[in-house]
């Protein structure tokens, strides 16, 4: 067989299985948290009851979502941004305020994880509890953590290929969401 004719696959290395895996994550929180909405709507609505705790379950999976939203979010570059000045740069200046940002992104979150740590030490510290049923809530608070901790890692591996390899990034930049 022809190995020149078989389609090349590109190289999936450590930083992107990473950086998949936590998009995954992401996406299934939004699943949970979503399925603990239905399910708590449907109890109430068709059989007059409630899950234990529903109300604290949900508060705090959403800031889980929140959390691993920001992760996702912040690798890939797809939120919401004002680049006025960014599009009248040229390349070569497009690429510094790129790495300027994301350099202030990368100092702004990881202030951000410490203090989550510290909000997640204190609710383990004081015995935080759910109302209902007394179930801890430090391990909500712990997830939500680990959240903020792998968007610094993907703020870090994005900052690593905007300086050192920005062709591995996957961007859709202003111009092409103008032409679709």
């Amino acid at each position: 067989m022809n190995d020149a004719a078989a389609p090349t696959r590109p190289r999936v290395g450590v930083m992107d299985r990473m950086i998949n895996s936590i998009e995954w994550l992401a996406a299934m929180f939004v699943g949970i948290v979503a399925l603990n909405i239905f399910l708590a709507v449907v109890l109430r609505k068709f059989f007059n009851t409630s899950i234990p705790d529903s109300y604290d379950f949900g508060r705090m999976l959403l800031g889980i979502l929140i959390f691993w939203g920001i992760a996702a979010t912040s690798y890939r570059g797809g939120h919401i941004t004002v680049d006025l000045v960014w599009t009248a740069a040229g390349p070569r200046m497009k690429r510094w305020i790129d790495v300027f940002a994301t350099l202030v992104l990368l100092f702004v979150v990881a202030v951000q994880t410490a203090m989550l740590f510290d909000k997640v030490r204190g609710t383990y510290v004081d015995n935080v509890l759910t109302y209902d049923m007394n179930i801890p809530t430090w391990p909500f608070y712990a997830v939500a953590w680990l959240g903020d901790v792998s968007a610094v890692v993907l703020i870090a591996i994005r900052t690593y290929r905007l300086i050192f390899h920005p062709e591995l990034l996957e961007e859709t930049k202003p111009e092409m969401k103008a032409d679709e």
